[in-house]
């Protein structure tokens, strides 16, 4: 039976300084749930290597036991999502186009980090083919299922979908993902945890199998903010520190007005006035920001964005042969790339940064921006039968937290929804580079919203 856990990182670094628990324990007990026939383990994971783990453990909790200065992580169980190269091992994208691939011969960046750090790779998670989907759905591998009527059968959100399963079901405590149009974001949303894009330069793409070179961000999903901020700092290089305390009241929050806040559903609409409630009663500030540049990025994009044609960069070569090999729906939406030529990808490069820099205009006066996550629930798994459902529905799901991404800022969701009720995701996000700040506001945020649940 799976063991699911709401530990967090500190409590875990915690309880192995202490000796109170093994990283083997930890390791175990993740690979049972991994392995457990009634879960969603074989879903969940498209790799997984158990004795490497183990023996990994086994090296910390020895170091440990003589004394040795490690770090506060060492011995926790991580997932990698399968975008990312781990030596030895076959990175396929959640593809079976790339089964073949020659192993890597070093780890990626971030997971080299990870690695560093003392985290203990458990395997490689599912995920929508080459990440080009918000939705999970992978027809190759099959699709985890969201822990929220489970039974019922609903997407987990992608295209980390793998990477929020791990966590909701006890598999791992922290998952590495990447977030090109929300794709951490998300499944968090949809799953009820916490996912976090940086801002896309802070943490080194080499060794990721890249979507969108403008857009690709790396970033952590976890239980809770406090766990993204930690793997966050280790990704970027940065020495580990608590978040600092940060207060409420007199904090200065925008809900923008355009697109954002179009057609959502029920119970996303009732959450977010929930949650906005609950930081006003804390004493922040919540303003209306009319944010009218959102409806351009219809037009802006009007030719499939950036992501099609950069992802069609890449593809070309393996669609000229072996199309075929492809979920049919994610090749769909790469040949759009064909669509534009130089001329129109250099005048999208040139809009995006105008955008920019006016939308930034807008945004400075405030500590973050605020709006659901995700506009609708998870869909159910059968509601995608005919290809214009499939359309319609990504669409919905990836226009929210897309925004973020063309404006090259740092976001994160954390659950707002009331406990036991339907997941819903609350995003804060903010300019570039504004991302510890941002980190804090969470926190103090999701402490907010706790007292709330």
């Amino acid at each position: 039976m799976t063991q699911r856990t709401d530990a967090t990182l500190a409590q875990l670094a915690a309880a192995l300084a202490e000796r109170k628990v093994k990283s083997r324990e930890l390791v175990e007990r993740c690979i049972a749930n991994i392995q457990d026939s009634t879960g969603e383990g074989a879903r969940t994971f498209l790799a997984v290597t158990p004795e490497r783990a183990l023996a990994t453990a086994d090296f910390h909790d020895a170091m440990r036991a003589r004394g040795a200065a490690i770090g506060p992580y060492a011995g926790v169980p991580i997932s990698i999502k399968d975008l990312f190269d781990v030596t030895g091992e076959i990175t396929t994208a959640g593809s079976k186009l790339l089964r073949t691939a020659p192993p890597a011969t070093r780890d990626a960046v971030a997971v080299a980090r990870l690695r560093a750090a003392g985290f203990v790779i458990l395997g490689r998670t599912n995920m929508t083919e080459f990440a080009f989907s918000g939705l999970g759905l992978n027809p190759h591998y099959s699709t985890p299922r969201n822990p929220w009527e489970r039974t019922t059968g609903r997407i987990p959100g992608g295209s980390s979908s793998g990477a929020a399963i791990s966590i909701t079901d006890g598999m791992a405590f922290a998952a590495l993902g990447t977030d090109t149009g929300g794709s951490c974001r998300i499944p968090a949303a949809f799953c009820g945890i916490v996912g976090y894009k940086p801002t896309a330069r802070r943490v080194p793409r080499a060794g990721t199998f890249p979507l969108s070179m403008s857009l690709d961000s790396i970033g952590p999903l976890a239980n809770t903010v406090a766990c993204c901020a930690a793997v966050d700092a280790i990704l970027a290089d940065e020495a580990v520190h608590a978040l600092p305390a940060v207060k409420l009241g007199g904090l200065r929050f925008g809900v923008p007005q355009s697109l954002v806040l179009d057609g959502l559903d029920a119970d996303v609409a009732a959450a977010f006035e929930r949650a906005l409630g609950t930081l006003s009663s804390a004493g922040a500030r919540i303003i209306d920001v009319p944010l009218v540049e959102l409806k351009e990025l219809q037009e802006i994009n009007r030719k499939g964005g950036l992501a099609t044609a950069e992802a069609y960069a890449v593809h070309r070569k393996y669609l000229a042969t072996a199309q075929a090999d492809y979920d049919p729906r994610v090749a769909t939406r790469i040949l759009r790339g064909r669509e534009q030529d130089a001329a129109d990808y250099i005048e999208l490069l040139q809009r995006r940064h105008d955008f920019i820099e006016r939308v930034a205009a807008v945004l400075a006066p405030f500590d973050a921006m605020l709006m659901p996550t995700v506009a609708i629930l998870p869909p159910r798994l059968d509601a995608f039968a005919r290809d214009e459902d499939y359309v319609r529905i990504n669409a919905q799901v990836l226009r929210n937290p897309s925004v973020v991404n063309f404006l090259d800022g740092c976001a994160i969701s954390i659950p707002c929804h009331e406990r036991g009720a339907a997941p819903v995701g609350l995003s804060l996000f903010g300019l570039a580079n504004s991302d510890r700040r941002l980190l804090a506001i969470a926190d103090a945020a999701e402490q907010a919203l706790q007292r709330r649940r």
